[in-house]
């Protein structure tokens, strides 16, 4: 067994295609297909369901999955600390994977921006994912640190680490009747034309959840899976949206948008870095938690 055949599975499971996982290692398909016959012959079991395509793991292939995944990370970790002690002059080096909930991707660069400070020679893939998939990532390994919610979502068993509380507001065009009003009920908010995140979102489930403890339910006439997205169809189409109260910080203060606090009820969930709870940590995520801890909703110093 070595490391590559584990590559070559770890590849085949996450594109669910012999071509295109040898593409993406950079071999052939019948040299990634031989290598993990290879697995299978030394291991004693069938780890692929054999056809004419690829049809999935068997139940041994997908604990042979598990495995080659926390030895694939353990391994990248290992290679990431050696190489820190090889160059301590340099810094740590390499690249972040870093999965958000779409309401906090406005905030991660105060993070990323705060790492980069201590370690300049790290590099960041930021993806915008759902509650769920953050931590279908952490346990596959696909994601190295997620940023979600800590009271609001399962993250037992992970290392958590708070950041800021998100507390929601109303968000509306600029003349909008209701743009000058110091504070707005749920109850009121549900009757206005709304652009919402989609249903299958974090944030989105504890807006229904305020929505329901007001006795009502609005009818979405936009959803999106971007805040970005949301703030645009704000501004340019005249719909109300609920966002968290920082955005229209992070946007420089849009003029074109007015951001109204949320009251009866009053919302408050705590958003915070989560990680895989191990002994050592990989460098790279031991950088991450260092870095938050001078993080506020005023941005990172």
């Amino acid at each position: 067994m070595d490391i590559r055949q584990l590559q070559y599975l770890v590849a085949l499971a996450r594109e669910k295609h012999f071509t295109r996982a040898a593409t993406a290692c950079n071999v052939t398909q019948p040299t990634l297909s031989g290598r993990v016959r290879e697995l299978e012959l030394e291991l004693g079991v069938p780890i692929v369901k054999r056809g004419q395509r690829y049809q999935g793991l068997t139940p041994e292939g997908e604990r042979v999955l598990k495995w080659a995944q926390l030895i694939l990370n353990t391994w990248s970790s290992m290679r990431q600390e050696l190489a820190q002690l090889a160059t301590s002059d340099f810094g740590l080096t390499g690249r972040v994977v870093l999965g958000g909930i779409p309401s906090a991707l406005p905030m991660i660069p105060f993070l990323t921006k705060a790492v980069r400070a201590l370690h300049p020679h790290i590099d960041f893939t930021v993806m915008s994912l759902s509650s769920e998939e953050i931590l279908r990532g952490l346990e596959d390994y696909s994601v190295d640190v997620g940023i979600t919610y800590l009271d609001n979502e399962s993250v037992a068993g992970l290392l958590t680490t708070p950041l800021y509380s998100e507390r929601y507001c109303l968000f509306l065009p600029d003349g909008h009747p209701l743009a000058g009003r110091a504070s707005i009920t749920w109850k009121e908010a549900s009757a206005l034309p709304l652009g919402l995140l989609t249903p299958n979102m974090q944030n989105r489930r504890i807006i229904d959840r305020a929505f329901r403890t007001a006795n009502c339910r609005p009818d979405p006439a936009l959803e999106t899976n971007s805040v970005i997205n949301l703030c645009s169809n704000v501004r340019l189409m005249g719909l109300a949206s609920i966002m968290p109260h920082y955005i229209l910080d992070i946007l420089g203060n849009d003029p074109g948008l007015k951001a109204v606090p949320l009251l009866e009820p009053e919302v408050s969930h705590s958003v915070g870095l989560v990680t895989v709870d191990r002994d050592p940590l990989a460098p790279l995520v031991r950088a991450f938690r260092d870095a938050t801890a001078s993080f506020s909703e005023q941005g990172l110093s």
